[in-house]
């Protein structure tokens, strides 16, 4: 019986999908390989050039969202993990949400938010700072017109009791 569970749990391990699509390799993996190693994508465009654009999140306990690019004959252009500085760098205000979700993929639907004083719409990520901590990403939408306002972040230390140092779980 022991040696069954531990057969049955080897399987299922091997059957599931990567976190980050380690393995998967420019110009040579395709876009089967793609989902037979990272499973099935959260959210996907198509690009001018015939490809793709994938959006894989990792959370909410994540701390990633790694977005795929393809070209027009699904072979893998790149995969980069977008929850990162250079990535909220992009941002403008005025960008539209469809903007903001092909450059950071979907946020956490459960941390959405509604200001109806401030006719406001707050989409929130979970990313590690450069300072190697666990932080919050907002994006803070004008919700009547569906356009970008500002963003903004906040290291998650701020807001637990004590502010209690987490700096430990983005290391790795």
């Amino acid at each position: 019986m022991k040696q069954a569970i531990i057969l049955i749990s080897a399987l299922l391990l091997g059957a599931c999908a990567s976190y980050d699509g380690r393995g998967l390799q420019p110009g040579i993996s395709s876009i089967e390989d793609i989902q037979r190693v990272m499973g099935e994508p959260a959210m996907r465009w198509r690009e001018s050039n015939g490809g793709e654009r994938l959006a894989f999140p990792r959370g909410p306990a994540g701390y990633h969202t790694f977005m795929v690019i393809t070209d027009a004959s699904g072979r893998l252009l790149s995969l980069e993990n977008v929850l990162e500085t250079k990535h909220f760098a992009k941002l403008r205000a005025g960008m539209s949400q469809d903007e903001v979700l092909r450059t950071l993929g979907p946020p956490q639907p459960q941390w959405t938010i509604y200001f109806k004083a401030r006719d406001e719409l707050v989409w929130e990520w979970r990313f590690c700072n450069e300072q190697a901590e666990p932080a919050r990403f907002y994006a803070l939408f004008d919700q009547t017109k569906g356009t970008l306002r500002t963003t903004m972040s906040s290291p998650e230390s701020l807001s637990v009791p004590l502010g209690r140092d987490r700096r430990g779980w983005c290391s790795g």
